[in-house]
């Protein structure tokens, strides 16, 4: 039993021998014994009146909302025909079974799709997450979400989260950076808008996403690797200080600018009180006192890397204007024209919003209020800044259009609060115009191409544009005191980095990033075996060793690859690239030493001229529902395709038939093995379950017995469910943490095939164990670190 676990039981037990329900039932909307919290907050309620940032009629309604748990939402995620036939699914089969359907007493209410998010891939119902845990009723729809979540095809994600990735207008040659990054929801719908035609597997656009947090950094690689993208990195700085990168452009190094940037900066997240409850006891507005300089100094870092014409978003799960609309006057103020906030009230229509506010007060956590500068006392000036008073000058504040910011207020559409500002940017900035750009003219390379890509944290400094010019001193005062206060907001419950002191100097180990020479002999019996198009791009190809056998075989997109090779020495790349090879001990007798990997199926399937096998609907569920059929199982077709064709790995085709619309609609691709004697695939277990609902297979099973659940009490029953998703959980990561051998490929074999991620070390079977371990204890640490964290959806 897992230590939360063991907690969790502890406090149910302490519960009864108080003899009542301390939980704070459905309001907590958890499914554990916390204490109550009370839902009160004196100073939250007087600053809040007194800024007027909710109109006086409806105050009574806005308290009632946070007070409310939050909805369960959820959004559909991956390639658009894909998604399309889970929406089919969701609504033909799930919801339905939701109708007329009560829980303790309570009329399930439909589930509702949100009118602002396009094509109804996404969707909100007033279960909470407890419910959706305990009730027996609802236990194959749980299931179903669980499942379909781990696979990457729905991202239970908050509704107001959604709107920041939308706003930035995402084309797939946008090239993206992501600063605040973990834990990836948001990552993954810029990822998904990249892949908007699932035709092109290489967009020209890619995504950085980084994360000041290491260990959060990991999930994050979790959350984007389900999404299978050759166009994601993950690298680790402090967002404040990102580094310049540069890129080759026609033989010289240039600076890259990104054309999209999503600054979804930490924040102290009063928006999510619904379902953060710890905020109502922890909220005081030193917090964000405390987090403005740093919210401020990342926003600068963001708009100094985006490329002229592009377009920033900057967002907060907080509804405080000193960590919103104080940070974008602040910015607009000392940009000097080159910053523009945009008119997006046109954009997302359905989109309930209040406009941002251009007058507010500062007050500090014992009650007392400022509203200039001037007024605050110096003993106060380490606390109160000039930049989170608003403009005084009524022009320069009319110029600024500060309503043009959205702010998302609980009580109208049934959400979590949330501050949003377009930025789009139409010049430099005033202290980088004297800076020149880097014209650097590249050394002729020899051996360009196996060039390493090796983590360093020790590697020269980057070129780095400078912050400011009078606010200079202001950046290095604000981040003494930043540096003082992080403990203290961290147990306050504040959205913010990590403490430093707790940081461990490099993280962990990772592996270089080698990519294959052109003369590699290893990659011509692959290119022979598979028939692939003279136009792949083997240039992308990398593998994660510089010595020793190659086991796996990575690809990254070009550009990618450009970023790589030019800047190996200033990022902390903790991932890229997607799996698309494995090494088969047996593979070399049939020809190639190298099977196909289901998580780059897609991306390399357009260059694969050989071994494809198109099969039927019928054939699909075979090989998903059977381990290692006979080809005597599959239809006839089938039969006569895989007879001359010689033994090894292979693909597997299904298209949608048009003229059967009951069928499944989307096209599949599967990687295989044929045999003498048989047909298999190697899909991981979540990707075949996913497969079959789609098909209209039933493959829920339930948890329990029913004879067994007779017996037990309700707590009892709520306790083994609980350990059920959290053992579900740890698996899940752990197969982005720990190495899972392949099993043997052979036709006397009865293993199941495992696939295993980019981000993963070659073990030895014996050491597999002990690793396995090793990974739990950090998955757990990771889980705890996540549940207990920020705002941040």
């Amino acid at each position: 039993m897992g230590r939360r676990a063991r907690d969790r039981r502890r406090q149910q037990q302490q519960r009864q021998e108080r003899g009542g329900d301390g939980g704070g039932g459905d309001q907590a909307g958890w499914a554990g014994g916390y204490p109550e919290i009370v839902k009160e907050n004196e100073l939250f309620e007087r600053y809040y009146r007194e800024l007027g940032i909710v109109p006086a009629s409806e105050w009574g309604a806005f308290m009632a909302a946070l007070r409310e748990p939050l909805p369960a939402t959820l959004r559909i995620t991956g390639y658009r025909s894909h998604a399309k036939e889970v929406l089919h699914c969701l609504k033909e089969k799930y919801f339905k079974e939701l109708q007329d359907l009560e829980v303790d007493g309570q009329k399930v209410e439909m589930p509702q799709s949100l009118s602002w998010y396009p094509e109804e891939l996404a969707w909100h119902t007033n279960l909470s997450r407890k419910i959706l845990r305990k009730s027996p009723q609802l236990e194959k729809f749980h299931q179903f979400l669980v499942s379909e979540t781990e696979c990457g095809n729905i991202s239970r994600q908050e509704a107001v989260s959604m709107i920041p990735p939308l706003l930035l207008n995402v084309n797939p040659h946008h090239k993206i950076l992501d600063m605040c990054a973990a834990p990836g929801s948001k990552t993954a719908q810029l990822i998904e808008m990249l892949h908007a035609d699932m035709n092109v597997p290489f967009p020209k656009g890619f995504v950085i996403a980084n994360d000041v947090d290491n260990k959060r950094c990991y999930l994050l690689v979790h959350q984007a690797k389900r999404l299978n993208s050759p166009c994601i990195m993950v690298v680790n700085h402090d967002a404040s200080s990102i580094p310049n990168l540069q890129i080759d452009v026609d033989g010289r190094k240039e600076v890259l600018f990104y054309d999209r940037i999503l600054c979804d900066v930490p924040c102290s997240g009063d928006g999510t009180m619904r379902k953060n409850i710890d905020v109502w006891k922890k909220w005081t507005t030193q917090n964000s006192l405390q987090l403005h300089g740093l919210q401020l100094r990342i926003a600068t870092r963001g708009v100094e890397q985006l490329a002229e014409g592009g377009r920033m978003v900057y967002s907060t799960c907080s509804l405080n204007p000193i960590e919103n609309e104080a940070v974008i006057a602040s910015l607009l103020e000392k940009s000097q024209g080159a910053l523009e906030l945009a008119d997006v009230s046109s954009e997302l229509p359905g989109l309930k919003r209040m406009p941002g506010i251009t007058k507010w007060k500062v007050m500090l956590k014992d009650g007392q209020w400022f509203e200039e500068w001037k007024d605050v006392p110096s003993n106060r000036q380490t606390q109160i800044r000039p930049t989170m008073f608003p403009v005084k000058d009524e022009e320069k504040l009319k110029a600024m259009n500060l309503e043009r910011c959205l702010r998302i207020l609980p009580h109208h559409q049934n959400t979590g609060g949330f501050f949003v500002a377009v930025l789009i940017k139409k010049s430099p900035m005033p202290w980088n115009k004297r800076q020149p750009k880097v014209h650097q003219k590249l050394p002729q390379r020899t051996g360009d191409t196996e060039g390493t890509a090796a983590n360093s944290d020790n590697g020269p400094e980057c070129i780095t544009e400078e912050p400011t010019l009078a606010e200079n001193e202001e950046s290095k005062k604000m981040q003494e005191l930043q540096n003082s206060d992080t403990e203290q907001s961290k147990k306050e419950g504040v959205c913010g980095p990590p403490p430093s002191k707790k940081m461990k100097l490099f993280g962990f180990k990772e592996d270089p990033f080698v990519f294959l020479p052109e003369d590699d002999p290893l990659f011509l019996p692959i290119q022979k075996f598979y028939a692939l198009d003279p136009s792949f791009p083997k240039m992308n190809l990398l593998t994660r060793t510089q010595e020793g056998k190659k086991r796996q075989l990575y690809m990254v997109s070009k550009e990618l690859r450009n970023v790589l090779l030019n800047n190996s020495e200033k990022m902390k790349v903790i991932n890229t690239g997607i799996k698309v090879w494995s090494r088969n001990s047996d593979g070399e007798q049939f020809g190639c030493a190298f099977r196909l990997a289901q998580e780059g199926i897609y991306t390399l399937y357009p260059f694969i001229h050989a071994r494809i096998i198109n099969v039927c609907i019928e054939d699909v569920k075979i090989l998903l529902t059977q381990e290692n059929p006979f080809l005597s199982k599959f239809s006839s077709e089938t039969q006569k395709k895989v007879k001359d064709m010689a033994m090894g790995s292979i693909v597997l085709k299904y298209d949608p038939d048009p003229e059967k619309p009951d069928d499944l609609q989307c096209p599949i691709v599967l990687c295989g093995w044929q045999g003498k004697t048989s047909l298999r695939a190697f899909v991981p277990k979540n990707e075949r379950l996913h497969y079959l609902r789609m098909m209209g297979v039933e493959v829920f099973k339930a948890k329990r017995k029913e004879e067994e659940s007779e017996n037990k009490t309700a707590e009892e029953v709520q306790h083994r469910l609980a350990q059920t998703e959290e053992r579900m959980d740890v698996e899940d990561k752990e197969q982005d943490l720990v190495t899972k051998m392949e099993a043997e490929i052979g036709e006397e074999s009865s293993h199941s095939p495992v696939e295993s991620s980019a981000m993963e070390v070659e073990n030895k079977t014996e050491d597999l164990d002990q690793s396995s371990k090793n990974a739990t204890s950090h998955v757990n640490q990771e889980s705890k670190d996540t549940d207990t964290s920020n705002g941040k959806d």
